[in-house]
């Protein structure tokens, strides 16, 4: 299955995303700062969202992230946002519209990863992954809306995963989580349809080996012909990130369908 929902047709407006602004959540590393770089390239404004400012046990900053963007000509925005806490994420989208002048796009790919089984996940896990992953998502989707109205139409995307479909796989708080995301957004774009905002939701096809999948992916041993390059992420990002509601919307795409 590559998408699901109301709209699966791949025609819609694309392209240069030159004068739109771009809020990405989680785009200190891995896939959401794949995409942030190159929503940049396509011409966004960038604000690069994350809770790391400095490096931790894990490289990548908002910091670095922006800077690179800024260094190629781009404009960018680091903004620090704990995506759990809803006061930090209406500062950080406060920020970004008043630095930028209102909001077109919403990346919404802040997550954290647990595969392990449910009778050994300890319930702290299994609420991060709810809190970060779900929760997270609803708090920066539900303050940047109002920004994106104001602009007669844009693009709201989550970042979620195919394990949500693998249910022969078993279960984990992480699909759980992603699989709720889902349902949310498949809900919202017809919510937001008269307010021409288009809604998606968009896995990658195969695995992205990023730095969280690699400290959180329990020890799994990926085949070659099962891993992805990030890049294709963040074509189909840019793709959904042009998109209103006359064009892709209410619909879970997968990476490599669109890039």
């Amino acid at each position: 299955m590559t998408e699901t929902g109301m709209s699966g047709s791949l025609k819609g407006k694309s392209g240069s995303l030159k004068g739109k602004v771009a809020f990405v959540a989680g785009a200190s590393r891995g896939i959401g700062r794949t995409v942030a770089l190159a929503l940049a390239e396509a011409g966004a404004a960038v604000a690069v969202a994350a809770r790391s400012e400095e490096e931790g046990r894990l490289p990548g900053t908002i910091h670095a992230v922006a800077d690179r963007i800024v260094a190629s000509g781009g404009r960018a925005l680091a903004v620090p946002c704990d995506v759990t806490v809803e006061k930090s994420v209406e500062t950080a989208v406060a920020a970004t519209a008043e630095e930028f002048g209102g909001i077109d796009i919403l990346i919404a790919n802040a997550g954290v990863l647990w595969l392990g089984p449910v009778e050994s996940t300890p319930l702290k896990r299994w609420q991060l992954c709810l809190d970060v992953n779900l929760t997270g998502v609803f708090l920066v989707t539900k303050a940047v809306i109002p920004y994106v109205r104001e602009r007669d139409g844009g693009s709201l995307v989550a970042v979620t995963t195919g394990g949500v479909a693998l249910t022969d796989r078993g279960a984990n708080a992480y699909w759980v989580s992603k699989a709720a995301v889902e349902r949310l957004y498949l809900g919202l774009a017809a919510d937001l349809r008269s307010d021409n905002i288009a809604v998606n939701c968009l896995a990658p096809s195969r695995v992205v080996l990023t730095e969280g999948w690699r400290a959180g992916g329990g020890g799994r041993d990926i085949p070659p012909e099962m891993v992805e390059p990030p890049e294709a992420m963040a074509r189909a990002a840019v793709l959904l990130a042009g998109q209103n509601a006359s064009g892709i919307t209410g619909t879970v795409q997968r990476s490599e369908s669109l890039a």
